[in-house]
């Protein structure tokens, strides 16, 4: 075998093992995780729309993913749902807004005033531990079924985490960035603006993002107990007259509208209160 050919048969050799190693090198930068996790839905999905058309499982139980995707245009005509999608996202916000409004301010009082905690405190706690499903029938029987019903829910819901988790963040402020801006002549209305808030604004951060989803869910709960309209209400009505793809398709659109919530409140956080943090 001439030189040339040995050289040639090297050459080949290298090329293939160039190309194996390119490709391996291709396979491990495929977004495995992802890939997986679609393959997964879709064998369930698949899975559920064999069992029902088969009559494996009955309509009534669970509907299938075309019958689901079927159901959203009849939510929008016949059951009116941008009308009660209203109702329940203004119950939430007012909810949500009241509750942490009052919260992050109460916790702030609580935070930086010692007699204000010990004296507070008991009283929060043995609220916080009332079952809130217990006291509805009274609140409905004071509020009636209307907006304030729901509000005043919403609000027994998530009060107690803003109260605490500000608390907890005002807690976490290292006493010597205090005594730094006391020696710089800061005065108290400037301690608090520009050390212990931006500090306690994680603390605060995460209750937002809980409460964000917790309001809705709060929303549904006190709307399916008694209310006069809502999503909540809407969903009562379809699971009265066995509608299971409706029941479904309203269920995947609010669980859409709070990521949807959590999305903005991480987008939120990122954009403008962790640059407050850091001014």
């Amino acid at each position: 075998m001439s030189v040339e050919s040995i050289q040639t048969v090297v050459d080949v050799q290298a090329d293939r093992k160039h190309s194996r190693t390119r490709s391996a090198s291709l396979i491990a930068k495929l977004p495995w995780i992802p890939i997986v996790q679609i393959l997964v839905v879709a064998v369930i999905l698949l899975g559920v729309q064999i069992a029902v058309d088969s009559g494996a499982v009955k309509r009534i139980y669970l509907a299938s993913p075309t019958q689901i995707v079927a159901a959203f245009p009849q939510l929008f005509t016949r059951e009116n749902l941008l009308f009660h999608l209203s109702i329940t996202l203004a119950e939430a916000g007012v909810g949500v807004g009241l509750s942490a409004v009052l919260g992050i301010a109460t916790g702030i009082a609580m935070g930086l005033f010692p007699k204000v905690h010990q004296f507070l405190n008991p009283f929060l706690v043995w609220l916080m531990a009332i079952p809130k499903v217990t006291i509805i029938p009274l609140l409905t029987l004071y509020l009636g079924l209307g907006f304030e019903h729901k509000v005043f829910i919403i609000f027994l819901f998530c009060y107690f985490l803003f109260v605490f988790n500000t608390i907890a963040g005002i807690r976490q402020v290292q006493d010597n960035h205090i005594k730094v801006a006391r020696t710089l002549g800061a005065s108290r209305r400037q301690i608090i603006w520009k050390v212990v808030l931006p500090s306690a604004t994680p603390s605060i951060m995460a209750a937002v993002r809980i409460e964000a989803a917790t309001c809705l869910l709060a929303t549904l709960f006190a709307e399916i107990v008694a209310s006069k309209a809502g999503v909540g209400n809407l969903l009562n009505k379809l699971s009265g007259i066995y509608d299971t793809a409706g029941v479904f398709a309203l269920v995947i659109l609010v669980t859409s509208i709070a990521l949807l919530i959590i999305y903005l409140v991480d987008l939120l956080e990122r954009r403008v209160l962790l640059r407050w943090k850091y001014v």
